[in-house]
């Protein structure tokens, strides 16, 4: 292993020269991250708005589960989706396994509960803000889920952002699904994690600088989103 100034320097060597490789990770890793967050947004912030406006059978039950669902153990997401998308499994005919769209399904599974929640919480303050205006105007339930999704705007953002960060610090899930396999599922976390390993630290520490530096603009988004009085969007 050499010594931590030599690879200090080289990792920022290899950061400023764009090498391909460093570059075709975090491509990668940026491609797989942002697909499954916008899947993810697609998919839990209809949800958790319906489950703060509507009231139906197991409403309750489907809320606690996607609250528990927030700490699901990605290495479990891993070996539940390996065993559906491996040859023995129901999902062997998608021929997913190994693939960054296999990886792309792992983190959608651990951010949409995330983006779920959160969604779940900011438009149910809404909805207890502007419940009676909206049924004064006798908006649908369609309508209300909409205006207040559309009024939730900031937070519906921050969501967004808790989900790209949990994202892009994934490492469990994506490692078993996709294989680690170099040039086709190689992400920023599982090449951290191999070459760390190996003792080649300065690949390791550019990666790991890059993903610092996103994670940190990330929370620095995330914290600019300032509270702003909220007026109702919905007209009849």
């Amino acid at each position: 292993m050499q010594p931590f100034d030599g690879a200090f320097a080289q990792a920022f060597q290899l950061m400023v020269s764009a090498d391909p490789a460093l570059m075709q990770i975090v491509g990668l890793s940026l491609q797989v991250s942002l697909s499954a967050v916008v899947i993810a947004c697609a998919i839990g912030m209809p949800l958790g708005a319906a489950l703060a406006v509507l009231r139906f059978p197991g409403r309750r039950v489907i809320s606690l589960f996607v609250s528990a669902a927030m700490g699901l153990p990605p290495v479990v997401v891993g070996l539940a989706l390996y065993m559906a998308f491996s040859q023995a499994g129901p999902l062997a005919v998608l021929d997913l396994l190994y693939t960054p769209a296999a990886m792309i399904v792992a983190q959608t599974v651990l951010v949409t509960p995330i983006v779920a929640a959160l969604t779940r919480s900011a438009v149910a303050g809404l909805m207890e803000e502007f419940d009676e205006t909206l049924r004064a105007l006798r908006a649908s339930r369609g309508q209300r889920i909409a205006t207040l999704l559309w009024e939730a705007r900031p937070a519906l953002l921050t969501a967004a952002l808790a989900g790209l960060g949990r994202a892009f610090a994934e490492v469990g899930a994506v490692m078993i699904v996709g294989g680690n396999i170099n040039h086709v599922t190689r992400v920023m976390t599982t090449s951290i994690a191999l070459e760390t390993s190996k003792g080649a630290l300065e690949l390791a520490l550019a990666l790991g600088i890059i993903l610092l530096i996103l994670s940190l603009a990330i929370n620095a988004a995330a914290m600019g989103l300032r509270p702003r009085p909220l007026g109702l969007a919905y007209a009849k």
